[in-house]
């Protein structure tokens, strides 16, 4: 109830009437059953417009530490990203990286729509990174449809680092579902995890028209903070 109150009447209308986001192909999600909505991740506010623009509930798996934060600010972020769908996840690696699995199987267990990012962090320099084979593997043990989804110009409205978003147009474009069957049961295969996620991550930057870096978006991010020091 909350959540429809926040997306429907409070937050949602005015945002939607300031950014004006442009949207194609939303009738390519389904109206029922479980899916998987694979992104880009431009900005922040990728989590916020796209669970707004779809009519149905996105459930996002969101790093943890956007949930930490203290006094008001931090209070106030958990109420809206808890509001918005989104569940705290810790993506350190390891046990970390199968609990965040099975929360996602969790949520497309109970039919709803799993919003997630394959590039695993913010673009650092609004190109378009390599995927990591997560997202693959939750396909492939979900059986579930996979579509992907571009988030266009977020970044320029609010670049990395800022607070305050600046009010300008964005976009958002839906593709056709991708059709995975021909891997069932071999999600325990890493070629095949790693060929699902390149086939997705190509049809991203068809979608987007960003360009491709075929690193992982990580590893610049931790060597453009260890020059920096």
């Amino acid at each position: 109830m909350f959540y429809w109150f926040m997306k429907n009447i409070v937050i949602g209308p005015l945002l939607l009437t300031l950014f004006r986001p442009w949207i194609i192909g939303l009738e390519n999600i389904p109206k029922t059953g479980p899916v998987i909505l694979a992104s880009n991740h431009l900005s922040f506010i990728d989590s916020v417009f796209l669970p707004l623009v779809v009519p149905r509930r996105v459930a996002f798996l969101a790093k943890s530490d956007y949930f930490t934060g203290k006094g008001v600010k931090g209070w106030a972020t958990r109420q809206f990203l808890t509001a918005a769908g989104q569940l705290p996840i810790d993506r350190s690696g390891g046990k970390a990286s199968e609990d965040s699995l099975n929360t996602g199987l969790r949520v497309l267990g109970e039919g709803r729509i799993l919003g997630i990012y394959p590039e695993g962090t913010r673009s650092p320099d609004a190109r378009l990174y390599r995927g990591r084979t997560g997202v693959a593997r939750m396909v492939l043990e979900s059986g579930v449809t996979v579509i992907p989804v571009a988030m266009i110009d977020t970044e320029k409205a609010m670049p990395t680092g800022t607070r305050i978003p600046q009010v300008r147009r964005i976009g958002i474009v839906i593709g056709k579902p991708l059709d995975f069957t021909r891997f069932e049961g071999m999600e325990g295969d890493r070629f095949v995890l790693r060929s699902v996620t390149d086939e997705l991550m190509y049809e991203l930057q068809r979608l987007s028209t960003q360009e491709y870096v075929d690193v992982y978006a990580s590893s610049v991010k931790e060597k453009r903070a260890s020059l920096s020091r």
